[in-house]
């Protein structure tokens, strides 16, 4: 890759942005109304009424002190009494995110969304605009003075080292990154501060004396493969900065449609577990059906106290769209999964094995046959009903309740970094 900040492009090869917002979500919340937050220590909280909630995400001035994501709100306080903590609002952040993405849009129709705050931008047709240090600049600077938000940008000639560059310099930095810098600047740092390791990943190549990224791209491949199957090829691969994967304008399809909730007490009662069951199977179904999709798996997701998690999964008889069915498949699973009286702290519903209901075929019996077409009747006049005027327009008793599973109708308040049914790039341009 030729010097992007010089003579501008690589004759051959391409130059990929990665443009990371930082401390997003606190950073939305102070351009908003800098007058209640600009300067202070921040925390994005869920529960913040009660003091039980967890750390969504910190501002830089509260990470100094020690705050963290994932620390629990006393916990945060403790560390920095003077911390100011923010409901989330996911409206607000989604519009935000939509801006920036608009603006990386207007240098280059490849843009890859990847969650609610990032995305990847290949600039490699984008000479027009300048070289591709003055790209980067160009972006950051309208972000920073259009939207108020710091970003940090990372240059190189593939998506993994992008990804690499953008956390160099936070907040507000601009890093790049070349093939032939990866030796001096990434092979001496452990294993798992390569994006793609996790820490289990790490632990097993430490078993295998493999602790720094330099080691891991000297070797053996086929020690890697026993080790690993394909990914141990990835690996290898990844260590010498090599990543050919494009960037991907178009969204693909779903590949699961979660969510999870954090209760704010330890839940031990069935009937109330199986009340927040039936809120995140209303919420998931009605994602999918947005979606078009069917799901033929169904997957339950539970944490205790101790943070010790587990997951368990089901295939349904046939694909479907029907919260009900989920629901009752995460009850049943649940019911043999889990001990009674145990506590509770998390619980999730994942729809997997999902495909296009327009391209399904769905094998139905005949008491199927005469009951399907009115139940789907029944979703498409719920979900009008629902998008028109609001989650909470139409719901069962059962739904019914002051835990925080009742919050995941409201998509103010509710929401994740990866799920992205807000954005198309086809409709960025629509604001």
């Amino acid at each position: 890759m030729a010097n992007p900040g010089s003579s501008g492009y690589p004759v051959n090869g391409r130059v990929i942005l990665h443009i990371d917002m930082n401390a997003f979500y606190c950073s939305v919340h102070e351009a908003v109304e800098p007058e209640l937050y600009k300067g202070k220590p921040l925390a994005v909280a869920g529960s913040v009424e009660l003091r039980k909630g967890i750390v969504v995400t910190c501002s830089y001035k509260a990470r100094a002190v020690g705050v963290k994501t994932g620390m629990l709100v006393n916990q945060a306080l403790r560390l920095c009494p003077d911390l100011v903590l923010i409901k989330p609002d996911f409206d607000l952040y989604r519009q935000f995110s939509r801006r920036f993405m608009k603006i990386a849009y207007e240098y280059s129709p490849l843009v890859e969304p990847v969650s609610i705050d990032e995305c990847y931008v290949d600039i490699t047709g984008s000479k027009i605009f300048g070289a591709p240090l003055d790209i980067a600049h160009m972006i950051q600077v309208r972000i920073r003075e259009e939207l108020g938000l710091p970003c940090s940008i990372g240059v190189a000639p593939n998506k993994l080292l992008a990804k690499m560059a953008s956390d160099m310099k936070k907040p507000n930095g601009i890093s790049v990154l070349r093939k032939r810098d990866v030796p001096h600047v990434l092979w001496p740092r452990p294993c798992n501060e390569l994006f793609g390791i996790g820490r289990k990943t790490a632990e097993k190549l430490k078993k295998l004396q493999i602790h720094t990224l330099g080691q891991l791209a000297k070797a053996d491949e086929r020690l890697l493969t026993d080790r690993f199957g394909v990914y141990g090829a990835h690996l290898l691969l990844a260590a010498n900065g090599e990543d050919d994967s494009p960037v991907n304008p178009e969204r693909e399809q779903s590949k699961s449609i979660g969510h999870t909730t954090t209760l704010p007490v330890n839940m031990k009662d069935k009937h109330d577990i199986h009340r927040v069951f039936l809120n995140l199977a209303d919420q998931v179904g009605r994602r999918l059906r947005k979606q078009g999709l069917l799901a033929h798996t169904v997957q339950i997701t539970i944490r205790d106290p101790d943070m010790k998690t587990i997951t368990r999964a089901s295939k349904l008889p046939r694909a479907s769209e029907n919260a009900d069915e989920f629901y009752r498949a995460a009850c049943k699973l649940f019911d043999s999964q889990w001990k009674t009286g145990e506590p509770v702290r998390l619980l999730g519903i994942t729809l997997q094995n999902l495909e296009a209901k327009r391209e399904a075929a769905v094998q139905l019996d005949l008491f199927d046959y005469e009951k399907q077409p009115l139940k789907e009747k029944l979703n498409k006049a719920m979900d009008a009903l629902r998008d028109k005027y609001g989650e909470s327009v139409i719901l069962t008793a059962g739904m019914l309740s002051d835990d925080p599973s009742a919050l995941i109708r409201n998509s103010k308040v509710r929401g994740t970094s990866l799920q992205m049914d807000h954005l198309k790039l086809k409709g960025l341009d629509e604001e």
